[in-house]
């Protein structure tokens, strides 16, 4: 009897579907660090890239990545500069399978540069997923319909400050909770209870931060769980459970702090685009938690295409062009200017960049020297203002590559023969 209980076990999970292993279902993937576990992936691509497997255009407009769960794909867009909205397609297709009501207006259309568009990645829980329009409106959804569930104003609920490109922020869930960033004096990390959008801590910034560009991340340092987010004046850490303050670091502030935080072994590397990125050392000694700096270097990688840790080396675009450095010491290994400035998302040890300019490459992960192995243009994508770039990044799902170039949504098949 035992015998056959257990073939009933092993055959059952040998069955059930791997679905929820490979999804992406947040801003950077599974884990928030931009790296994939998805393994037997082409090594290499064709001289015209992979094969596409289906393309949808008339999205809407905007620089939303794409979260991917249970087969579906959700981002947002936006139509003009008066709605935002949440939409899903399905994985196999790229067939509309609802589109939200409108979620808020587009931030700050006066911004200088001007990019106004939808910029959040939905985070997928279960049933639900949370959304944040550039307007500072943040949306609970049901998954299957898009039917509203509850609906906060950072700006109305909270004294929010958003920075002047508005709010690019995507949502953190972590447990019971739901993690955003208002900016301002009252609440400038807040934490809301996920089913309700009650409000359970509140962390209000002595120095009233305005919002920076960056999502948070929940990390184990020191034996301590925390809520790691780059606000206007630095970095911080909060305890997750109570949003106190434990500690902060301004070394890495730039105009535009976008980078989402990398924590790794009680260290927290950041960069603040248009000014210097680098790694600090968080201790607590008595109780009193310190972040103190390890280096700075403004050519490290800092962009808003993200940063990946790969083994003891950070791969991301700097003003040098894409940028390996070691982890540990901020030695820079290579620079290369050839594909200009990308997001990138990685899995084993390739890259996968999406550049500005919107060509798609792949490059080995690899502290040697820069090594690319494929790249193409997706064809007939409608012509950027001038200002406009593609900064969505790129998202690996099911051996699949998804690429959202403004109003065009493309997927590719990256599965290995």
């Amino acid at each position: 009897m035992h015998y056959r209980r257990f073939f009933a076990v092993v055959i059952s999970a040998l069955l059930a579907p791997a679905a929820l292993a490979a999804d992406w279902p947040q801003w950077r993937g599974p884990n928030r660090d931009g790296i994939s576990a998805e393994a037997g992936l082409l090594k290499a691509w064709p001289a015209d890239g992979p094969k596409q497997v289906w393309r949808t255009d008339g999205i809407g407009a905007g620089y939303s990545t794409p979260a991917v769960a249970g087969g579906r794909v959700y981002l947002m867009s936006n139509e003009g500069l008066d709605a935002e909205f949440v939409r899903c397609y399905t994985l196999t297709d790229g067939k509309l399978v609802w589109s939200s009501e409108k979620v808020g207006r587009v931030g700050n259309p006066n911004q200088r540069p001007s990019y106004p568009a939808a910029r959040c990645t939905p985070a997928i829980d279960g049933d639900l997923l949370y959304a944040i329009g550039s307007d500072g409106d943040l949306v609970c959804l049901e998954t299957a319909t898009g039917k509203l569930k509850w609906k906060k104003s950072f700006r109305n609920d909270f004294g929010g400050k958003p920075g002047e490109w508005a709010y690019s922020e995507s949502p953190l869930v972590d447990g019971n909770k739901v993690i955003v960033t208002p900016g301002g004096g009252q609440a400038t990390v807040v934490a809301l209870d996920k089913l309700t959008g009650n409000t359970i801590w509140k962390f209000a910034s002595p120095n009233a931060d305005e919002a920076g560009y960056s999502s948070p991340v929940v990390a184990e340092i020191a034996g301590s769980r925390q809520i790691v987010q780059f606000i206007g004046k630095g970095v911080i850490g909060l305890d997750a459970a109570t949003g106190t303050l434990l500690w902060t670091f301004a070394d890495t502030v730039g105009r535009a702090n976008m980078t989402t935080p990398i924590v790794h072994e009680g260290h927290v590397y950041t960069g603040g685009g248009l000014g210097t990125a680098g790694l600090a050392k968080i201790s607590v000694n008595g109780g009193k938690w310190s972040a103190a700096m390890v280096y700075v270097d403004k050519k490290l990688p800092m962009s808003n295409g993200g940063v990946v840790r790969i083994g003891e080396y950070l791969y991301g675009s700097s003003q040098a062009g894409l940028t390996c450095a070691e982890f540990k010491t901020g030695a820079i290994k290579w620079s290369d200017r050839s594909i200009g400035p990308s997001a990138l998302s990685a899995a084993g040890d390739r890259l996968y960049l999406h550049s500005e300019t919107g060509t798609v490459a792949l490059v080995e992960a690899s502290p040697e020297a820069y090594r690319e192995h494929g790249r193409f243009t997706p064809p007939n994508i409608p012509a950027r203002e001038a200002k406009d770039k593609a900064y969505a990044h790129p998202v690996i799902v099911e051996g699949k590559l998804l690429i959202r170039d403004g109003a065009s949504l493309l997927c590719y098949d990256i599965a290995g023969k």
